[in-house]
């Protein structure tokens, strides 16, 4: 199985809401974040890639972890994902390829999310959020 290698941000609001956006040409929605250039750390694909596709400066509070999940995109892949909290300075916005952007509930169901997003990203949180409530 061939695998993509990602960084990505989890973005939360004030209203406890997680950052998704979707890209044109797809269905599911995903945290902001892309494919590692050669020779690039993640972190720094990080915060290239939202302000590629949200305009704006961020700084990163926590490394999550590394995961392994199917990609959401592209059939018979396997996704490597360094998954990082965020904390953006500015409102984001819609830029480059990205179709839709959203802020979401970590109980909602009715959106079509990535598997990165619903296996490892809304436990996280939801955990998360219990501990620093």
């Amino acid at each position: 199985m061939n695998t993509i290698t990602v960084a990505a941000a989890i973005i939360l609001n004030s209203s406890q809401q997680l950052l998704v956006v979707r890209k044109q040409g797809t269905d599911c929605f995903m945290q902001v974040g892309g494919k590692l250039e050669p020779d690039e750390a993640p972190e720094q694909t990080l915060l290239r890639e939202i302000q590629e596709e949200i305009g704006c400066q961020a700084q990163i509070q926590q490394c999550i972890g590394r995961f392994e999940t199917l990609a959401a995109n592209e059939p018979d892949h396997q996704l490597i994902s360094y998954v990082y909290l965020v904390e953006l300075a500015t409102e984001p916005y819609i830029k480059a390829e990205i179709a839709e952007m959203k802020w979401i509930d970590v109980g909602q169901k009715d959106v079509q999310l990535a598997p990165l997003t619903t296996e490892i990203v809304i436990p996280w949180v939801k955990e998360y959020l219990l501990v620093s409530m």
